[in-house]
C-alpha cells in the first residue's frame, strides 16, 4: 500500500480502500491464504473488533501441516490478556515455588497468581494448605514475605490472627460486634499440592487434580531423577514482549538453535532433535555431542540426552546430566512479562560452586540470546504487514500443541463469561 502523506482525510480513506480491495483480489485470486489476512493497517482496528472475532480468526482444528499461528491480536490486545488471566491463569494448575519451602509445621511461600495473593503453609498436622493471601478485615496481606516459617497467620494492619489451617483465632477489639461469626472468615482456601520438588495452587474449586493436570508428563519426568538435585540461585527477566512468544520461542522444536544459539548448539546433534506432544505437555529431546566449539557449554551440557518439557501453560523443565533449571512464565500485561530461572544441581556443595555458577552464566548467555529475539517479534507482531504465520511440520508440533490448547480454554472461557459481543 502507497503511503498517504498528510491529513487530508479523503485521501486516507482513498488509500485505505484501495489496499482493502487488493487484498480481496488477492484473495480471490489465490494469492494469499483467508486465514492469514487480519486487518493491521492501525492499531485501534484490533480494539474495533470484538473477541469473538479475534478467537474466531484462529482455526483450532487444522493440522499441523495446514495450520497457522495463532493471529497477532492475540499477543497485543489487552482484552486477550484479561481473558488469559480469567481462563487460563485462574483455572490451570500453577506453580508457586519450591517443596523444600513448605516441608515443615509453619514454613509458607507466598505468589501472585493471576493477580490473586497467594500463601500456601504446611499446618501442624503436617497438610499442606493453601489460602488466598487476603486477610477478611480489610483485605491487607496477612503474609508480606516471599517465604518463611511462622506459628500463626498474622496480618500487620489491625493484627488479626490466623492458625496455620486458616481459622481466625483472634481479633484484638472487636468485643462488641454483633452478628459475626468467626468460623465464617477465615482465611478463603485454594488447592495446593506438591509434585517432585514444586509447590503447585489451582484458583478453581473445581478443578481437577494436580497428578490428573501434569498427565503423562508425571511419568516422563520421573526417571529422571530431578528430586535428587539441589537448588543453587535463581535469575529474573523481565521481558518486553507477550508471555506466548516467549513460549512459542521455547516451542519452536529446536528451529532457531542453529541461528541464534552457536554454543547450545554446538552440544546437539540438530538432525536427531525430536518433538513429542501427548496431554498438556511437550517434550522436546536430543542426542548430545561431544564439542570444544564452546568450551564453557560443552563442560556444564552433558549427558546421553538433553530433555526439555513444557507444561500447559507456562512451565519449561530442562534436564540434562547432573542439572535442571525451570523457566517460569508470568504474564504482566499484553507486552510484558516476567521469566524466573531456577537453576538445581547434583552438586552444591563449595568445592564445585565454580562449576556450578559456570553452568548458571551458560544458561544466561542463552537467554540473552532469547530475549533480544523475543522482544524483535513483539514489534513485529504489531505491524501492519504481519496477520499471522505458518508453522513448520517437521519443528513446531509443539507450538501447534500450545496454541490449540490456549484456544480451547479461551473459546470455553468466553463462552461461559457470556462476554462474545465485547
Amino acid at each position: 500500500m502507497h503511503r498517504i502523506q498528510g491529513n487530508n482525510p479523503a485521501r486516507w480513506i482513498l488509500g485505505f480502500l484501495i489496499y482493502y480491495v487488493c487484498e480481496i483480489a488477492n484473495i480471490l485470486l489465490g494469492q494469499r491464504p483467508c486465514a492469514a489476512v487480519i486487518p493491521r493497517t492501525r492499531q485501534a482496528m484490533t480494539m474495533q473488533t470484538s473477541i469473538k472475532e479475534i478467537l474466531a480468526s484462529y482455526n483450532d482444528k487444522a493440522p499441523l501441516s495446514e495450520a497457522f499461528t495463532i493471529p497477532a491480536p492475540w499477543y497485543v490486545d489487552p482484552r486477550i490478556a484479561e481473558l488469559e488471566s480469567k481462563t487460563v491463569f485462574s483455572k490451570s494448575w500453577q506453580m508457586v515455588g519450591r517443596a523444600e519451602h513448605v516441608e515443615k509445621s509453619g514454613q509458607f511461600v507466598t505468589a501472585t497468581i493471576a493477580g490473586e495473593p497467594i500463601v500456601v503453609v504446611r499446618g501442624n498436622d503436617s497438610v499442606l494448605r493453601g489460602f488466598y493471601n487476603v486477610c477478611r478485615h480489610h483485605a491487607a496481606a496477612v503474609v508480606t514475605e516471599p517465604c518463611g516459617q511462622a506459628s500463626i497467620l498474622h496480618c500487620p494492619y489491625h493484627g488479626w490472627n490466623y492458625g496455620l489451617d486458616g481459622s481466625l483465632k483472634g481479633m484484638p477489639e472487636f468485643d462488641g460486634v454483633k452478628n459475626f461469626d468467626r468460623q465464617q472468615n477465615g482465611l478463603v482456601p485454594v488447592k495446593a499440592d506438591i509434585w517432585e520438588k514444586f509447590v503447585f495452587v489451582n484458583l478453581d474449586p473445581e478443578a481437577a487434580s494436580l497428578t490428573d493436570f501434569l498427565g503423562g508428563l508425571v511419568k516422563r519426568v520421573a526417571p529422571l531423577g530431578v528430586s535428587r538435585l539441589h537448588y543453587f540461585e535463581s535469575r529474573s527477566y523481565d521481558i518486553h514482549c507477550n508471555w506466548k512468544v516467549f513460549v512459542d520461542n521455547y516451542l519452536d522444536g529446536g528451529y532457531h538453535i542453529p541461528h541464534l544459539h552457536k554454543g547450545l548448539n554446538s552440544v546437539l546433534d540438530y538432525k536427531q532433535y525430536t518433538i513429542e506432544n501427548e496431554d498438556r505437555y511437550c517434550l522436546q529431546s536430543s542426542p548430545m555431542v561431544s564439542s570444544e566449539q564452546d568450551a564453557a557449554t560443552g563442560a556444564t551440557r552433558k549427558g546421553d540426552r538433553a530433555w526439555y518439557f513444557w507444561q500447559y501453560p507456562n512451565l519449561m523443565i530442562n534436564c540434562y546430566e547432573g542439572y535442571m533449571d525451570t523457566n517460569l512464565v508470568l504474564p504482566i500485561d499484553q507486552d510484558h512479562c516476567r521469566v524466573i530461572f531456577d537453576f538445581h544441581f547434583g552438586d552444591i556443595s563449595e568445592s564445585h560452586r565454580e562449576y556450578d555458577q559456570q553452568s548458571v552464566a551458560v544458561g544466561a548467555r542463552v537467554q540473552d540470546e532469547d530475549l533480544g529475539i523475543c522482544e524483535g517479534v513483539q514489534r513485529g507482531l504489531k505491524s501492519r504487514a504481519y496477520g499471522a504465520g505458518r508453522l513448520s511440520a517437521r519443528r513446531e508440533a509443539g507450538e501447534h500443541l500450545f496454541h490449540r490448547l490456549l484456544a480451547a480454554d479461551l473459546k470455553s472461557g468466553l463462552q461461559s463469561s457470556g462476554a462474545a459481543a465485547d
